[in-house]
């Protein structure tokens, strides 16, 4: 059914803790900080609206805390190259050394290690979250590709059905560019622009199992989601309460924003060592093969990019003692 252990991905959670705990504090930090901005903005918008009629303050009070919510996600969404490099590469880090049977410090030393992996092999965050947005297209237009094979297939209806695979496939490739960053990580390679090149030829190379095993993990990861949205809808019913102008909107809001937080914090580090899992296992002993990197040559501008960035890469130079 599926080329991954359940069983070891908790496992290789539980060595992970101190990450687990890292996120677990940076992605409800978060969420505390949409919350507060939020309410604030509310706070704002209700105190005006005393100014004006009962229709008025509601009013005032909805976009003061939708101006919270805006600009606090705002400020996440500039940063998210900072979170890429500081949580989740580093977390990709430490579960590759655990799945190759390399020691790992445990406590705050994980994470002090991570980072000088990280660094190593990619430099400052500006350089891994290009490199992130590089492989990030280059499987869109894999993905791309999978679609249109199945557009020429004869098989009856595939028009009809073809919206929602493609809903799907697009949210079943979410963690492959972090499987990506682990090749790179893991063949030691100090050029990581090549390595993700040849990551990348590895995936489409080996996509069917790959795509069949992230459905898989698609669908146990949105349940979880789904469980834990449900369960979030009380303390968000409880947040809103105590909000200026609490409406049910709002506590559908917040109760998502809770809901991203677990699964960021909890379900994704799951599915991304199930992930790895898959990826180490079906390309194992495999090269990439060079019709592959000509048919992504010629399908995406993203993948040539890549190629000259490998090929133009240069080794920083070895500081003088």
């Amino acid at each position: 059914m599926w080329n991954f252990s359940i069983a070891k991905s908790l496992g290789l959670m539980i060595r992970t803790t101190p990450f687990i705990l890292f996120r677990v504090a940076v992605y409800f930090g978060i969420t505390t900080a949409l919350i507060v901005v939020t309410g604030t903005g509310a706070g704002v918008g209700y105190g005006v609206g005393l100014f004006g009629d009962e229709d008025f303050q509601a009013t005032s009070t909805f976009w003061g805390g939708a101006a919270g919510f805006g600009l606090t996600a705002g400020i996440i969404f500039f940063l998210r190259d900072y979170l890429l490099y500081l949580v989740k590469a580093g977390h990709i880090a430490v579960m590759v050394e655990y799945l190759d049977g390399k020691p790992v410090p445990g406590g705050q030393g994980q994470i002090a290690y991570a980072r000088s992996v990280v660094t190593e092999r990619f430099g400052q965050s500006s350089a891994l979250f290009a490199l992130d947005q590089l492989v990030k297209g280059v499987i869109n237009v894999i993905t791309g590709l999978i679609e249109g094979l199945m557009f020429i297939l004869p098989i009856p209806g595939v028009d009809r059905v073809m919206g929602a695979v493609r809903a799907y496939l697009r949210l079943a490739v979410g963690l492959v560019d972090e499987v990506i960053l682990a090749h790179a990580i893991r063949t030691r390679s100090e050029n990581a622009w090549e390595a993700a090149h040849d990551g990348l030829v590895l995936y489409a190379q080996n996509a069917r199992p790959m795509l069949i095993n992230a459905a898989w993990l698609t669908l146990i990861c949105w349940i979880l989601a789904f469980v834990v949205f449900v369960l979030m809808l009380a303390p968000a019913a409880a947040v809103v309460w105590m909000l200026p102008g609490h409406s049910s909107a709002g506590m559908f809001v917040f109760a998502v924003v809770f809901a991203w937080a677990v699964k960021a914090a909890l379900i994704e580090p799951f599915a991304l060592a199930c992930m790895l899992q898959v990826f180490f296992r079906v390309t194992e002993g495999q090269q990439p093969l060079p019709e592959w990197k000509g048919r992504l040559t010629q399908v995406s501008d993203k993948f040539r990019h890549l190629g000259e960035q490998a090929v133009g890469w240069k080794p920083n130079p070895t500081p003088e003692p």
